[in-house]
């Protein structure tokens, strides 16, 4: 890169993982996903439901969590592997991305859950891992299984309300987190594989042309996780291999960075809070979320 060197964002802790809701255990997705160590949590799909409440996933043991000031709720938990979420188009459920069952639905309120698509003309999908929803109610969401650059084979799908389904892409190395731009004219995907960030334009029918890489963040273990977009259309790129989180402009400049190492080096997911300004962080590896107060464009 040559820009100006990023400058850093203070983190601080918002919330920890209680100690009685911790779980150390192996299980199959940790056998697949962090080499079959003990886990006792891995938080990631922060998102605020339409009450403007805060939720989060335990991925290994299926839970969504309302982490509150004195205590975590657990909104749900149920035999599944969910990942990202996101407010539905309509109606004030929250849709979830789970490795295991495909897209799902959940009633904050009732705490119900229920599938909304699950196969694809009978074949599963390889893995969702996270979503976006658009200002015209289509949902997108990555396909991204255990593929990478031995196997760049994940797909980004888009599921409009009345049921139809596009596939975007097909040729991507472990498509990750995906957002929007604030328009919802361009999708963004994190690539972990390849340690990118692919931006491409949407279109209703479907055609995908002129998919390039936005940014690119500095090789490692693992490359970009989840995304977010403010109001000045900054994305933000959680990279747990290196403990950041970047800020990048519209133009895919990284002006800044969060640097999480003080806490952990797994910051997996991020969002916006509802007063636009603080990002919410999954630190992941030590079960914390971290925030940080995000300045205005300069």
């Amino acid at each position: 890169m040559w820009f100006a060197p990023p400058r850093e964002i203070p983190a601080r802790l918002f919330a920890s993982l209680p100690e009685a809701l911790r779980r150390p255990r192996r299980t199959p997705w940790a056998d697949a996903n962090r080499g079959g160590a003990e886990t006792d949590s891995f938080l990631e799909g922060p998102c605020f439901d339409a009450k403007g409440r805060f939720h989060v996933v335990d991925i290994p043991n299926g839970r969504v969590f309302r982490p509150g000031p004195a205590a975590w709720e657990v909104v749900a938990e149920y035999e599944g592997w969910p990942n990202g979420m996101a407010v539905a188009p309509a109606g004030g459920a929250l849709l979830i991305a789970d490795y295991r069952h495909g897209l799902l639905s959940l009633d904050p309120d009732s705490d119900s859950l229920a599938p909304v698509l699950e196969t694809v003309l009978s074949e599963g999908f390889k893995g969702l891992n996270d979503l976006a929803v658009g200002p015209d109610g289509a949902v997108l969401f990555t396909d991204q299984g255990q593929t990478g650059l031995q196997d760049p084979t994940g797909r980004v799908w888009r599921l409009w309300p009345d049921g139809r389904l596009d596939r975007l892409i097909a040729n991507g190395p472990s498509p990750n987190g995906i957002a929007l731009n604030r328009a919802g004219t361009h999708c963004y995907v994190a690539m972990t594989r390849s340690c990118e960030v692919w931006r491409f334009a949407l279109r209703a029918d479907a055609v995908v042309g002129k998919a390039q890489c936005f940014l690119r963040v500095p090789a490692g273990t693992s490359g970009p996780d989840g995304l977010a977009v403010d109001a000045h259309d900054r994305l933000f790129v959680a990279n747990p291999g290196h403990g950041q989180v970047w800020m990048a402009d519209p133009h895919g400049v990284i002006l800044a960075r969060v640097d999480c190492t003080a806490f952990g080096r797994h910051p997996t997911n991020c969002c916006l809070a509802p007063d636009g300004t603080t990002l919410l962080i999954t630190e992941s590896a030590s079960g914390r979320i971290l925030a940080a107060e995000i300045p205005p464009p300069w």
